[in-house]
């Protein structure tokens, strides 16, 4: 499930978007950002706050223990998608995709997170044609020959939170929204690649995503976003998909977040449905896609968890 415009936890005042320099004003020779033999987590960080980079706190670094126990949740989460992609078709209403996650997340031994997840009504967010994300799913919305639709399916397995979501095209989509869904399933399966510890910032993630979708004309949301994950649903870092290169949190290993863009074939505003609370759409009516992968940063690479 995509985490909301960034606010301080204490004033509830939202954050600016405008990150700092990953490496301050005078950045230190690379072979200074890698960890040094022996070198534990705290220590690095420490030692590299010393030469002025912008590094994560302590606590969005996983343990061994907790990266195992993320990557199960993160591979059962992508059964319980691999199962909706198997029955998904036309006719098929939005609950009736609700409630095939029940089916599989019961059937794994996990719980499905979103579901009372701040008062939000159901195991799985559904967000079809318009509908940005935070989608309900509904026994009065049914699938139609051309629609595009998310499923945004977060689960936890062992006390740990797995989370991604995957584009459907139901029958045949139109050329417009065959470009839309395609342009971001290659956004983020290219920025996901260029992931790796001391050299990959959080800036560098908005610029690689915006820079694909944007010179295909379409328009990336700032406002809701990616987010650290794996111990609960939401976590720091907030995850932009719209920065400057060598800006904002350095990459560390054990580091778990997601990468989520939200984009929009019109432009990026949006509205939140003031009836339900929750649906997002684009204020324009035109189409939206998501995809989203959730990501353990190695130490010399990354690896997927769940897509």
């Amino acid at each position: 499930m995509t985490r909301g415009k960034r606010k301080h936890r204490a004033s509830g005042e939202e954050i600016s978007y405008k990150m700092k320099s990953t490496f301050g004003n005078n950045p230190p020779p690379a072979e200074e950002l890698c960890r040094k033999n022996g070198e534990t987590t705290p220590e690095m960080i420490v030692r590299l706050r010393k030469l002025g980079v912008h590094t994560p706190t302590k606590g969005m670094i996983k343990t061994p223990e907790q990266i195992e126990g993320c990557r199960e949740a993160g591979r059962v989460n992508s059964l319980v998608l691999d199962a909706v992609e198997r029955e998904i078709c036309i006719g098929m209403t939005t609950q009736e995709i609700d409630d095939i996650v029940m089916r599989e997340t019961k059937a794994l031994g996990a719980l499905p997170a979103c579901l009372g997840y701040e008062g939000f009504p159901r195991a799985v967010c559904t967000s079809v044609n318009d509908v940005v994300c935070h989608g309900i799913p509904s026994d009065k919305v049914v699938l139609r020959d051309g629609d595009i639709v998310n499923v945004d399916c977060t689960t936890i397995y062992g006390g740990y939170f797995g989370d991604a979501s995957r584009m459907f095209m139901i029958g045949t989509p139109s050329h417009e929204a065959k470009r839309l869904v395609e342009t971001v399933r290659y956004a983020v399966e290219e920025t996901a690649s260029h992931v790796r510890p001391y050299t990959y910032t959080l800036g560098d993630i908005g610029y690689d995503v915006n820079s694909i979708c944007s010179r295909r004309g379409y328009s990336v949301v700032r406002d809701i976003g990616g987010h650290g994950v794996g111990l609960r649903m939401h976590e720091d870092p907030y995850v932009c998909h719209v920065g400057t290169p060598r800006t904002g949190l350095l990459f560390l290993p054990g580091m778990i977040f997601t990468i989520e863009p939200m984009v929009n074939a019109g432009r990026e505003e949006f509205t939140v449905d003031r009836h339900d609370g929750w649906t997002v759409r684009t204020a324009d009516g035109s189409l939206s896609a998501q995809v989203e992968y959730e990501i353990l940063v190695t130490e010399d690479s990354y690896e997927i968890l769940s897509k």
